[in-house]
């Protein structure tokens, strides 16, 4: 089996940076598996991700959310596109390093809200923000979240991908846009 079968990559960042958009095209390209999280999780449970933190409250959420990143612990070769809370719970971050490369898609703030702005009603942490607050919030929960996101292995910005940005990864002396420490 090659180097590029045995990768296993997990894509990190606030929602709206499209970790579930490039890990698709990503591993298509690269003849990787593809896997996202909350859609794991929706296919267990018959229901939403709204729907779970509506029932159980976001403390179950994330224990779920854990364990079903944990099941990735024996794969190989794939992408998975993580939840934007995923590395900043329990030990989550750190596994997904010791278990494989994670690669943080950095975006702004302005640029997330565009992204989110027409999808408020599926994503349970923005569902009851008012609209007018939602660039705070994004702000706000950003803040709280980038010390994890920047503990990634790469950081990319998320308004420049393109289908050739990982081949730093794939060839042997390649180097990232921007190398996490």
């Amino acid at each position: 089996m090659s180097s590029k079968m045995n990768k296993s990559i997990f894509l990190i960042g606030f929602m709206g940076t499209g970790k579930s958009y490039w890990s698709k095209i990503w591993a298509e390209k690269y003849g990787l598996a593809h896997y996202d999280l909350d859609s794991i999780i929706e296919n267990a449970f018959a229901m939403t991700i709204e729907e779970i933190f509506e029932k159980e409250g976001e403390d179950k959420f994330r224990q779920i959310e854990t364990l079903n990143l944990k099941k990735f612990e024996n794969k190989k070769g794939f992408f998975l596109a993580c939840g934007g809370g995923t590395p900043c719970y329990f030990d989550n971050l750190d596994w997904m390093k010791k278990s494989g490369t994670v690669i943080y898609l950095k975006a702004t703030p302005e640029y997330l809200l565009n992204r989110v702005m027409d999808e408020k009603e599926k994503r349970p942490l923005l569902k009851k923000v008012n609209t007018a607050e939602l660039l705070y919030f994004i702000e706000k929960k950003l803040g709280e979240r980038e010390r994890f996101y920047d503990e990634a292995h790469y950081i990319l910005d998320a308004q420049q991908l393109t289908e050739k940005s990982l081949h730093f990864i794939f060839e042997e002396n390649g180097s990232a846009l921007i190398k996490a420490s």
